[in-house]
């Protein structure tokens, strides 16, 4: 299938190309040019106006379908950057839900992505409708004849109607938790960076086949599947993976999914041990912040090192050190790809579990029960 042509506008160093390459690669643009520029956050268009200029010179000769710009842009500089360079621009956001949008294949993400849709539309709605008095609204920006209170009334009345169908799901999740408990299962869920390898690692510990990519953003939905561990069974689940400057309301539209983490006896936290050091430590600080931020106990957590063929042990000591995991005895060095350390991994998740209280309680169903009465 031909993909639509893009300029890329990113930050000025490896790691942020690296990331900005594939969320393109994710949403099915082809990259034809490359701007790398240290500060992106200039108040008129994000970027000088000079270089503005240089970009609608090449213009004619590149022809791209879009401009994107790996950066969250105010609605106003999206329209000054579309207006100067009469292309349609896609921010950091606006990139991130078209893969969203892509990946999404449950009903419950489908509507996950249309609530951050929404959520998106509506964070622009102020700017779009000041810019439509003015008689200034090109056509990617344009809201029609609206008038300000139907267009606001529009997106609140398809956000509640998303919301209520969301809360259904909520709820059906919650009847699934309660039902697991009373039949005595444990539950582990796999969290991390996006790429991190969570798939690959969910297929080798459960036998499953599902699809794997380099691709961001593989796993929208969550997937349940239960497992054997030595005398125990325990349901494991892979979730959507996490992004470094993804915006809140993101991360509540999928509030239903990402709610599995808070209430799993175990979540293990995949980390791709093979980035660099920079790398590294950025996608490592926004995945804990991200589970920080919904609400995950930090005691509950295993730090998987993913890729583990691909580097020295050396490096990995160093890496675990720098992450703070030295002192943790909760990690470990693994590779999805060739089974390295997944039988210990298995054991670390068993260990885990038979420290968490409803273990112990199942234990103890065969001991004797003591009736009092109220009275007494």
């Amino acid at each position: 299938m031909l993909k639509d042509s893009a300029i890329l506008i990113t930050y000025d160093n490896k790691d942020s190309l690296k990331e900005a390459l594939g969320l393109c690669d994710a949403a099915g643009y082809e990259v034809r040019k490359i701007i790398q520029q240290r500060i992106l956050n200039k108040s008129k268009y994000g970027l000088g106006e000079g270089k503005v200029e240089e970009i609608k010179e090449m213009l004619g000769s590149i022809k791209p379908d879009v401009i994107i710009f790996d950066e969250i842009l105010k609605p106003s500089q999206n329209y000054n950057l579309a207006s100067t360079l009469k292309t349609n621009i896609l921010d950091r956001e606006a990139l991130i839900l078209e893969i969203f949008e892509r990946r999404a294949k449950s009903s419950e993400s489908t509507l996950q992505v249309k609530m951050a849709q929404l959520r998106y539309e509506m964070s622009r709605a102020k700017e779009k409708v000041r810019l439509a008095k003015m008689g200034e609204q090109p056509g990617f920006m344009g809201i029609g004849k609206f008038e300000v209170d139907i267009y606001f009334n529009d997106i609140k009345n398809r956000m509640n109607n998303v919301k209520t169908k969301l809360a259904k799901s909520s709820t059906q999740r919650a009847l699934h938790r309660q039902a697991r408990k009373r039949f005595g299962f444990r539950t582990v869920s796999l969290a991390g960076y996006t790429s991190a390898g969570k798939t690959t690692l969910f297929n080798v510990l459960t036998g499953e086949e599902r699809e794997e990519s380099p691709k961001l953003f593989t796993t929208l939905s969550t997937t349940t599947r239960k497992i054997t561990l030595k005398n125990l069974e325990v349901l494991i689940s892979d979730t959507v993976g996490f992004i470094s400057r993804l915006p809140a309301y993101m991360v509540q539209a999928f509030k239903s999914t990402l709610e599995e983490l808070v209430y799993t006896d175990v979540v293990i936290v995949v980390i791709d041990v093979s980035d660099t050091s920079l790398e590294l430590r950025k996608k490592f600080k926004s995945c804990i912040s991200t589970l920080d931020e919904i609400g995950v106990n930090k005691d509950k957590m295993i730090f998987a090192l993913n890729k583990s063929d691909l580097t020295s042990k050396e490096e990995i000591m160093e890496k675990a050190n720098l992450l703070g995991l030295s002192d943790n005895k909760r990690w470990l060095a693994i590779s999805s790809t060739t089974g390295f350390n997944i039988s210990q991994l298995k054991t670390l998740i068993y260990q885990a579990l038979d420290n968490t209280p409803l273990f112990e309680q199942k234990n103890e169903i065969s001991k004797p029960k003591i009736r009092i009465d109220y009275d007494d």
